[in-house]
């Protein structure tokens, strides 16, 4: 049987349930109606930036009873937008207190938190929409994946492109063979848009150094150092910093260097370009190129000191043959970098953009311009578009009078699939696809972690994604790679069993 009979055949069985990619059994539109999803009372954990809105789209198909974040302000301000609901600093007092009010929870805190406030709401039978990256770590993604399944609830990952008609469309076309057999992959982004790279870390004791090493006048010394004890104690007014800190090793709070948004650059708090937007814009070669169980990852970036990610990186995924496409290796390039202009030249794509992804084929290309697929192309060489398939079948998301913005339309799927009891409705949901999405992508940072040494490529990862075990861990030279495998909580936080591993 050749490899693009066992294709169609494959696409002719599949359901997103049975084989965990995003190929639908029919093209049907689901109706939801949001009278009929009114009775679901939700909790919202970490309601800045992206979490404002996560709580309001929604709440569009729910009551908010309860709010969550570690910031006074930002939970004083959506409090007036929700003057029902509770309001709680901590998550562990908003459980205690509300968990058997609630019936689901968003989760939209920084990486580190996902995993510790998402699994206690799922072993409680809430429903959970968590943003991306599921988890900061590989391990927690599994056991996400893991608790969802067993308890039977409903999942969602924020990775919201999941919803639109076209990334599902392109994904069934490329499953099928609209370009052939599937030869390489590349996808970049434009991040990092914050901060990241050695030596970035500030405490008052350095601080106090830097001080007197620049500056000879001693009064002036001593009126600089108490404004910046006054600079830090008025910021920590508003923050629950023990509570920001959760499951991370402790460290001393500093303005505008962990919140809000640059903790994306930390090792501790957050997966760096790589979590931010691989998520999105690895989506639709994810689904498409079946890039689960990566074999080996290697990388090269700008630097790092293992405290904060690298300014750049570039990294390779080798993956195995599977039933539909021989062995392939996945490239990424973040920082505005990308594939070699030589590669859109052949395929006649002019001013590619700073995010996005292209799948080469033996027959040509399936390019998005952007994060979302929420455009794509299908290209010859010399840039003919190649005609899709008929009659390949694809799965549309639910639909309502809110769905024209496709992140709200995400949050309509999950509620349908919380309203229906059927988890599998959920496109990203944890076992079948956020999970194993996030696995993929979170084995680059193991390597960019093996890699800080500016300009050099660094040490080969070899994995085993079954096992969830890096195979050559004894021949590394790098610290505390397994740590970004299988985390361990800190300041008390209940520790993951992962026997379920097996």
């Amino acid at each position: 049987m050749s490899l693009q009979t066992s294709r169609r055949d494959f696409l002719k069985a599949s359901t997103i349930a049975g084989v965990g990619f995003m190929v639908g059994a029919g093209n049907s539109v689901q109706i939801a109606r949001a009278s009929a999803l009114q009775g679901i009372a939700l909790a919202g954990i970490g309601i800045g930036g992206k979490g404002s809105s996560d709580i309001d789209q929604a709440a569009l198909y729910g009551k908010v009873v309860a709010l969550c974040d570690t910031d006074r302000n930002t939970l004083a301000g959506k409090a007036k937008t929700y003057p029902d609901a509770k309001t709680y600093t901590d998550y562990r007092e908003l459980y205690a207190e509300m968990m058997d009010k609630i019936d689901a929870v968003t989760v939209s805190t920084p990486d580190h938190m996902h995993t510790i406030i998402t699994a206690e709401a799922l072993k409680a039978g809430k429903h959970a929409y968590t943003q991306k990256p599921l988890t900061r770590t590989i391990g927690e993604a599994r056991y996400l994946g893991y608790l969802a399944k067993k308890y039977g609830v409903c999942t969602q990952m924020g990775n919201q492109g999941s919803s639109l008609d076209a990334m599902r469309r392109c994904v069934a076309q490329v499953q099928a063979g609209v370009i052939g057999e599937i030869k390489k992959v590349h996808i970049w982004t434009n991040r990092p848009v914050w901060a990241q790279g050695p030596n970035r870390d500030m405490t008052m004791e350095k601080f106090i150094a830097q001080t007197k090493k620049e500056e000879d006048d001693a009064e002036l010394i001593e009126d600089l150092i108490n404004e910046k004890k006054d600079q830090v104690a008025a910021a920590l007014k508003k923050i629950d910093w023990e509570s920001w800190i959760g499951t991370a090793p402790k460290r001393e709070f500093w303005p505008g260097i962990y919140h809000d948004f640059q903790w994306r650059g930390w090792w501790d708090f957050g997966s760096g370009s790589l979590g931010d937007m691989a998520c999105h814009t690895a989506n639709m070669p994810y689904g498409a190129a079946e890039l689960k169980f990566p074999t080996e990852v290697v990388a090269e970036s700008s630097g790092h000191d293992f405290n904060s990610f690298p300014a750049s990186s570039k990294i390779w995924f080798q993956f195995p043959a599977t039933e539909h496409r021989d062995a392939i290796e996945v490239t990424w390039f973040d920082a505005k970098t990308k594939p070699d202009a030589a590669l859109f030249e052949e395929y006649g794509i002019q001013n590619p953009t700073d995010s996005g992804s292209i799948i080469v084929g033996t027959k040509g290309v399936a390019y998005s311009p952007d994060d979302y697929a929420n455009s794509y192309q299908l290209l010859a060489k010399g840039g003919d578009k190649l005609a899709e398939i008929e009659g390949v079948e694809w799965r549309k998301a639910p639909e309502d009078e809110h769905s024209g913005n496709f992140d709200t339309r995400n949050k309509l799927e999950w509620v349908t699939a919380i309203h229906e009891n059927k988890p599998e409705l959920c496109w990203s949901n944890f076992p079948d696809f956020a999970g194993p999405l996030t696995e993929t992508i979170l084995l680059g940072n193991l390597a960019v972690w093996a890699a800080p040494k500016a300009g050099e490529r660094g040490e080969t990862i070899k994995w085993d994604a079954k096992k969830l075990e890096v195979t050559n861990l004894a021949e590394l030279k790098t610290p505390g790679v397994a740590e970004l495998v299988r985390p361990e909580y800190q300041n008390g936080y209940e520790k993951i069993d992962w026997s379920f591993i097996g």
